[in-house]
């Protein structure tokens, strides 16, 4: 099996395209994609179900090789919430709300975790690659111009994600541990 020559993201959201581009265009091995933005809709589960389904969807609708990715922010004193919908969270209470939520609760410690699904095309099953990213949900700090990343503030760092260079945030961040994953893997069918 050899690396796709047409690899598609499907995400309609420019920061993460930016994002996305620019950790993979990194190292020895630049890998190049395109994007295209399709309306999929999102079942509820865990951030593999979600991830998968998306991905399976994708592939079909793309007709071909495709990576989607779905970010999660997981609240430790929420077992895991909102987990997979912070985007619907985000969208309803916004930054002030993300931190309201944990007032009363013992620890404002949460998890980023990002998700990318591969697939070689139509009827392939979807490949899995993880990042994880622990950390502590903070006042908004920084530009609120990309989702959560004011509020989440990794673990040593002192800076939400929103404080960073896009450079520093690119080597640490929860999405560059998935896409190293899936860099790996892709490299490996060469």
């Amino acid at each position: 099996m050899t690396p796709p020559k047409n690899l598609v993201f499907v995400t309609g959201n420019a920061n993460k395209l930016r994002e996305v581009k620019a950790i993979l265009s990194e190292g020895g091995h630049p890998i190049e994609i395109d994007s295209q933005s399709l309306e999929i809709p999102e079942i509820q589960g865990t951030t593999i179900e979600v991830a998968t389904d998306k991905c399976r969807r994708a592939a079909e609708l793309v007709g071909g090789p495709c990576i989607t990715e779905d970010t999660a922010l997981c609240y430790v004193a929420l077992k895991g919430l909102p987990g997979p919908y912070i985007k619907h969270f985000m969208v309803a209470v916004g930054h002030e709300g993300l931190n309201a939520m944990l007032d009363g609760f013992s620890t404002r410690s949460a998890e980023a975790v990002c998700t990318f699904a591969y697939s070689a095309g139509p009827g392939a099953e979807p490949i899995i690659f993880e990042g994880r990213t622990e950390g502590t949900v903070v006042p908004a700090r920084g530009p609120k111009v990309f989702g959560w990343d004011a509020v989440f503030e990794p673990l040593g760092t002192g800076m939400t994600y929103a404080e960073m260079p896009a450079d520093q945030k690119n080597k640490i961040s929860h999405r560059y541990k998935a896409l190293d994953k899936l860099r790996t893997y892709l490299k490996s069918l060469s």
